[in-house]
């Protein structure tokens, strides 16, 4: 178990302030809300990390949605993927017809969102598009881009925000580098 003190000195530096990751929210949000005028927009999150990114979002967003969540699973307890993606809560409504977004904390090797784009993409919804807070473009392995993005991060481990590592630090109100003497020992 890791206690407060421990979990704030093992960031390595504040990479998005608590104030930025409100107006990166913020513009994503109107940017939405405008496209989306007079469709029938479901959110997905893909839990469980990005139900914090998910609540502010919908806040922000100007026209009627509804919302859905799924999680899934391919990490375990490490800092990579294994590769098997595993459907551990599945959509409790039908998303034929819908406009469908599928709201991501962070698209990183792309493989779980390409897996959960496709499962989706046979459910015969109107449109599918995806919205990631984060975006690490020099770790995708696979074919898969998101339309929303609400910022680039560097290639470090990064917490905070609903982002985890070994389900710890997603309540830091910020994103920040983790120390890699913390998860390195893997």
């Amino acid at each position: 178990m890791i206690n407060t003190e421990d979990m704030l000195q093992d960031i390595e530096n504040v990479i998005i302030s608590e104030e930025e990751l409100a107006q990166i929210v913020k513009d994503l949000g109107a940017r939405i809300s405008s496209d989306y005028k007079d469709k029938d927009l479901l959110l997905v999150s893909v839990l469980k990390g990005s139900v914090l990114f998910m609540a502010d979002l919908m806040r922000e967003i100007k026209i009627p949605c509804n919302i859905d969540f799924m999680a899934v699973s391919s990490y375990g307890s490490g800092t990579k993927t294994s590769g098997v993606v595993k459907i551990i809560k599945d959509l409790d409504c039908s998303i034929e017809g819908k406009d469908l977004l599928i709201v991501e904390d962070i698209l990183d090797s792309g493989r779980t969102l390409s897996y959960i784009r496709e499962i989706l993409l046979a459910r015969n919804p109107k449109s599918i598009k995806i919205c990631t807070l984060f975006d690490k473009p020099e770790r995708r392995e696979a074919d898969i881009y998101a339309e929303y993005i609400g910022s680039r991060v560097p290639n470090e481990f990064i917490v905070g925000y609903g982002l985890d590592y070994n389900e710890y630090y997603r309540n830091l109100p910020y994103i920040g580098a983790l120390k890699r003497s913390v998860y390195s020992e893997e």
